[in-house]
């Protein structure tokens, strides 16, 4: 029984009622959301990849919910991989009974568990498409961290899977959520109009990947390489990709193409996501892409939307939106507008109020309860990935495209629609879904 039918039947059952149709959605107080959750009634969860980001921030989120149970952990680092299970055992050693955590080093066999409900990976980029789609075909809800997906190919594939199979899949934008604050009000304040008509956009992250060209270094032992690598091309070990046993930075694999798209990327998936919500683009993206004169500029690429919205990609960290009444900044901590009262002014009752998460990890656990769309659902990462990718070409081409986001195709392009995916290793071609 997967999580969808297993937590809709536990529910029923406490409510005293016979099995509906239609499932029966009731309060976290009812669910035994609090401190008094039994494991039975809990979202059973397994994590793969056990890196910094894992330790950081997705361990200790779930761990803290207490309607969710950490049951696995897949690593192909064996000192990571051991050192995951100990920090879950550890914060549930006064459980009885507990059974302890599972370790994987393939994470073929903890999707294949019949007793989990969900899974989150944490992986680097190459390694998040295929794990998802598999995740999705074995009855799994998914969380996965952005940016969501290495090529378009991947983006549009992960939303058939999420559709098909009927999953809950949350991206890791939490920037939607209320992690860092103010994005969702610089938002409403856009889709309200108090900016008047949007025409330009400026964002303000790093530039493209480039080609690996690291030295081979001594392999780190207790490290499953060729794993690692997965459909990426075989090449020697270096530690600046897998850095060796458990480490406190984010690793430059996120410079090389074989395996990111860049701080382009990393965090473009975030920015470039906000600016699609405040446009009222998760549905859609731009229509052209422009690179600039120079191509080895990695910055100046310029998108234009259909509704004659034009986004540059450069300026200062975070987004930064010009309207015909005035002009809205948004980074981390930081949100102010010209004239100054377009954020100071509280937004009306008429006004767009978009919904209020109650944390990123938290959202997702309650729609996979409740079996609704997240705040990132997948079409939301997908759209928002695929604006880096379609700027990442442009630059690696040195090409204009002119881009279709309703079918997923570059228009009048036969040799840029080559490029919606790439070659891969075997054995790990995409999944069919």
């Amino acid at each position: 029984m997967n999580c969808r039918d297993s937590c809709v039947s536990r529910r029923r059952f406490l409510q005293g009622i016979a099995a509906a149709a239609t499932p029966v959605i009731v309060s976290p107080a009812v669910l035994g959301a609090g401190k008094t959750t039994p494991p039975s009634e809990r979202v059973t969860v397994g994590i793969i990849g056990i890196g910094k980001m894992a330790g950081d921030y997705h361990l200790p989120s779930l761990l803290g919910l207490a309607d969710v149970q950490v049951v696995a952990v897949c690593e192909v680092d064996t000192t990571r991989r051991l050192h995951g299970k100990q920090v879950v055992e550890k914060h549930y050693s006064k459980q009885r009974p507990y059974k302890g955590c599972a370790v994987y080093n393939d994470f073929r066999e903890l999707i294949a568990r019949k007793d989990v409900d969900a899974v989150c990976i944490a992986t680097p980029e190459h390694w998040h498409a295929i794990p998802a789609i598999e995740a999705c075909k074995a009855g799994k809800d998914v969380y996965c961290e952005k940016p969501l997906t290495l090529t378009i190919r991947e983006a549009k594939l992960s939303i058939d899977a999420v559709r098909k199979h009927g999953r809950v899949f949350q991206t890791g934008s939490q920037q939607r959520s209320n992690m860092f604050g103010q994005f969702r009000e610089a938002a409403e304040i856009i889709r309200s109009g108090r900016l008047g008509q949007i025409k330009t956009v400026t964002v303000g992250v790093g530039g493209p990947s480039k080609w690996c060209d690291l030295p081979e270094e001594p392999m780190e032992p207790g490290l499953d390489w060729n794993l690692w690598l997965g459909a990426a091309p075989q090449r020697p070990y270096n530690s600046i990709l897998s850095p060796r046993k458990v480490h406190n930075h984010f690793p430059a694999w996120r410079s090389y193409r074989e395996y990111a798209g860049g701080s382009h990327a990393d965090m473009g998936a975030h920015y470039y996501d906000i600016v699609q919500w405040a446009l009222g683009m998760d549905h859609s993206g731009p229509v052209e892409i422009i690179p600039p004169a120079d191509p080895k500029a990695g910055m100046g690429c310029k998108y234009i939307y259909a509704n004659g919205v034009e986004m540059t990609h450069g300026g200062p960290d975070g987004c930064f939106f010009t309207g015909t009444r005035g002009t809205l900044y948004i980074t981390r901590g930081k949100l102010v507008s010209e004239p100054a009262g377009i954020v100071k002014e509280p937004l009306g009752k008429n006004d767009v109020h978009l919904f209020r998460s109650p944390g990123h990890h938290r959202n997702w656990v309650d729609c996979i309860r409740s079996r609704k769309k997240p705040v990132a659902d997948v079409e939301i990462g997908a759209r928002s990935v695929t604006v880096v990718h379609l700027g990442n070409l442009a630059y690696w081409h040195g090409r204009r495209l002119r881009w279709d986001p309703q079918t997923w195709q570059f228009v009048g392009d036969d040799e840029a629609n080559t490029w919606l995916d790439r070659e891969r290793r075997d054995p790990w071609q995409l999944p069919s879904i």
